[in-house]
């Protein structure tokens, strides 16, 4: 019991107000530093992995990490020929990566059946709205296939390509 004892007397002495208040200091700290990290990371810049055939050969098959920038398409700086990452219109679980072919009022002329290549529709992008398409429109699910998709719908504008490093640099 005396070794016990020793162990209550020795916490009696803690200056337990102190520590306390240490604790909180620390807390708060941290819970800035993660709130930080979330306004960055939703609302600022992030990086994304982007894979998939649709986009050969500007994004690799096996994925690319890009830096995206998330503030460009709320403020409308977002144009023909950028590659933007937008949630998908016929899976909204999940995230896209096109090319903007087309804003609104634009008219855009695409092969029906690229294998094909006889024949073309024309559509003009309805008010509101953007034009996508893959790279590689021969493995792509975009706008020929589902329309238009709201400008609402865009998440982010992809802006440098920072893996793999021998690729490292603005995306075309």
């Amino acid at each position: 019991m005396g070794r016990l004892g020793n162990i209550i007397e020795r916490m009696r002495d803690v200056p337990w107000r102190s520590v306390a208040k240490e604790a909180a200091d620390r807390s708060f700290i941290v819970a800035k530093f993660l709130c930080f990290c979330h306004v960055t990371n939703n609302y600022l810049c992030s990086i994304a992995l982007v894979y998939g055939p649709s986009m050969l050969p500007t994004i690799n098959l096996t994925g690319d990490l890009v830096l995206v920038d998330r503030v460009s398409h709320r403020i409308g700086h977002v144009g023909l020929g950028d590659i933007v990452l937008l949630r998908s219109p016929e899976n909204p679980r999940k995230t896209v990566t096109k090319r903007i072919t087309g804003m609104e009022g634009d008219t855009v002329t695409f092969a029906v059946d690229p294998k094909q290549g006889d024949r073309w529709k024309t559509v003009i992008v309805p008010k509101g709205h953007i034009f996508v398409q893959g790279d590689n429109i021969f493995s792509s699910n975009d706008s020929r296939n589902f329309g238009a998709v709201p400008y609402a719908l865009v998440q982010a504008k992809a802006l440098i390509r920072i893996w793999p490093p021998s690729a490292f640099g603005p995306l075309g």
